[in-house]
């Protein structure tokens, strides 16, 4: 049974050793070589994550809440869409990079529809990206399709924002008396069970709490460990 638990609590990852097995046994040099580039996948993710999880740290303490739902809010208009457009279109790295960054910025205002600009703007119209094409296959090819990709964006950021609600994202569970993890936002980094490994634990590569009394709980140590988790899914509140 605990076998069971564990590849149900790992179902993703299990399906994906699956796929590998299979491909080892129907095709073993495309199996061989799917371990080479998932390989050099996870190591760039190694090395540039830690990196991301820093500056939207930085950026989560330096900018106030004010500031993004004033210039990202659902009320910023066409000044909000104009620098999602500019975050999205300057932003270094891969798309994957954005997501703990965007992550930050829903929760402290941003709407959907910005985000979704953000996040299509940082996979196909970065700047780095557009100065190859150009060189590759011509200005003229790289201005038609970036302003054709703009008009898609903003189609599908519209359509998006209709039918995805700020309460369908995960880490947008109001704060209730008492202590709580959103186990949805969370990435299962761990980070709060070494701040605190009396209070949290890791169940299933998330964070979970252990029973307590809360009158035994360490005020500094949890705000240490809500100030460490780079998605934010702890939320303390007392009443």
């Amino acid at each position: 049974m605990t076998v069971l638990k564990r590849i149900k609590e790992n179902l993703f990852l299990a399906i994906v050793v699956l796929a590998y097995i299979i491909m080892f046994v129907m095709n073993p040099a495309m199996g061989t070589e799917s371990i080479k580039n998932s390989g050099y996948y996870i190591k760039e993710m190694l090395m540039i994550m830690p990196v991301i999880f820093v500056l939207t740290a930085l950026l989560d303490t330096w900018v106030p809440k004010e500031k993004i739902m004033r210039y990202l809010g659902k009320d910023a208009g066409a000044k909000g869409v104009f620098l999602s457009f500019v975050v999205g279109s300057i932003s270094a790295g891969p798309i994957y990079a954005a997501f703990p960054m965007c992550v930050m910025l829903h929760r402290k205002g941003a709407s959907i529809r910005n985000l979704v600009i953000i996040l299509s703007s940082w996979a196909v119209i970065k700047v780095p990206m557009l100065l190859n094409e150009a060189k590759f296959l011509g200005p003229k090819f790289m201005a038609v399709r970036w302003v054709l990709t703009v008009f898609a964006i903003l189609i599908f950021s519209w359509i998006s924002a209709k039918i995805i609600q700020d309460e369908d994202l995960p880490g947008e569970v109001l704060a209730q008396p008492g202590l709580h993890i959103n186990r949805d936002a969370c990435m299962g980094c761990s980070l709060c069970a070494k701040s605190y490994p009396a209070l949290f634990e890791m169940i299933g590569k998330k964070a979970a709490i252990k029973a307590n009394e809360p009158q035994s709980l360490d005020v500094e140590k949890l705000q240490s460990a809500m100030d460490a988790c780079p998605v934010h899914a702890i939320q303390y509140s007392q009443e």
